[in-house]
């Protein structure tokens, strides 16, 4: 194992550093008076070779920079000064700390690998895969973390195939870190059973505002005020050219169209899930269009707020070129190769992404 990951992106030339120093080393050491020495480059060497070489690599960087150090003083003239022994049992000090420096280093990375695999394993468990296809309906769906060395955060999507049409969600739990992952496998175990169960999308939503508040109360320390989800709950049924929407405090959804891009808009502004006891009314559908060859794209905002470098939002329905995509997968691919474009592969937030096409010619 060559170390931590990080020192492995630049490439295997990074692997040669030690050895270039160790060069270097010699190098002044030959062209300079004997007076002047390149312990200093001798040391960085080992150093280097830590967290870049395996533990083999380390302890024969250690060995020749002693040896090459010892070379040099009996080129010059050995005699036994103290300053020289001081310079060798420096080089030698820092070789044995080196050993034990790549020891810990893959040990570290070693934890943080098993880190990874069991995020990635959550990851699975809690956001699957939504179906490829159910009747004239396709799928697909993205997840980017905003942290590259993360594989799950705040962002939530499911789809479930119930008696009453499919249903799609797509949330945004506000805040980060343990609590948000535990508010995201929470609101998609509810989402999936209700919409098994609930035939009403108003009865839906009731039962992901108990969870959410319960979740809240049990979680302690935070109030209704500070946790919340954003969602959007869409439901498709079985036969007809619509789509029933329930958005409740989250970015409007994209339709895809052949004559061009447009939100959908909630004809009348809801309150998130978790502050429902603020809000006046009954829960508020919407009812749009979704014709054959159609694309509902379900979203976070952290595709809206993406910022290029001059510091300007992405705007996708200013990106003509996506709707030449008839598959859900093929237009994810691009709308993401697209943001990253856009940002210059920078990310600020978690983005989160269910595609839906309406069309049997769309496999």
């Amino acid at each position: 194992m060559a170390g931590p990951a990080v020192w492995q992106r630049p490439g295997e030339l990074w692997r040669l550093l030690p050895a270039v120093l160790l060069g270097a080393a010699v190098v002044i050491d030959f062209s300079t008076p004997p007076t002047v020495s390149a312990a200093a480059l001798y040391a960085a060497a080992v150093l280097t070779a830590a967290p870049l070489l395996d533990l083999r690599g380390t302890v024969i960087t250690g060995v020749a920079a002693f040896l090459l150090d010892l070379a040099m003083f009996g080129y010059f003239g050995f005699h036994g000064t103290a300053t020289e022994f001081s310079e060798l049992s420096m080089v030698a000090t820092v070789a044995m700390f080196s050993v034990f420096l790549n020891r810990l280093l893959d040990h570290l990375h070693t934890q943080l690998r098993s880190a990874r695999d069991v995020a990635a394993a959550v990851q699975r468990a809690v956001l699957r895969d939504p179906p490829r296809a159910s009747g004239s309906l396709r799928f697909a769906a993205r997840y980017e973390a905003a942290r590259t060395d993360a594989q799950i955060g705040g962002d939530l999507y499911a789809v479930v195939d119930t008696p009453f049409g499919v249903r799609c969600v797509i949330g945004d739990v506000r805040g980060k870190g343990l609590d948000a992952v535990r508010a995201v496998a929470n609101s998609i175990g509810t989402f999936r059973e209700a919409a098994l169960q609930e035939p009403s999308l108003t009865a839906l939503m009731e039962r992901l505002e108990r969870a959410v508040v319960l979740e809240l109360e049990l979680s302690g320390g935070v109030t209704g005020l500070e946790g919340f989800i954003t969602t959007v709950v869409a439901e498709i049924p079985r036969h007809g050219d619509e789509v029933r929407l329930v958005n409740r405090g989250h970015p409007a959804p994209l339709m895809f169209l052949p004559d061009g891009v447009r939100y959908v808009d909630p004809l009348r502004p809801a309150l998130p899930l978790g502050l429902g006891a603020l809000g006046t009314g009954p829960e508020h559908i919407d009812t749009v269009g979704f014709p054959e060859g159609a694309t509902l794209l379900l979203y976070t905002d952290g595709l809206t707020e993406a910022r290029n470098r001059e510091g300007d939002f992405y705007e996708p329905v200013q990106r003509p070129g996506l709707m030449e995509h008839a598959r859900p997968d093929a237009l994810l691919d691009a709308l993401l190769a697209d943001v990253h474009r856009h940002t210059g592969g920078r990310r600020t937030d978690d983005m989160a992404l269910l595609a839906i096409t309406h069309g049997a010619g769309t496999v």
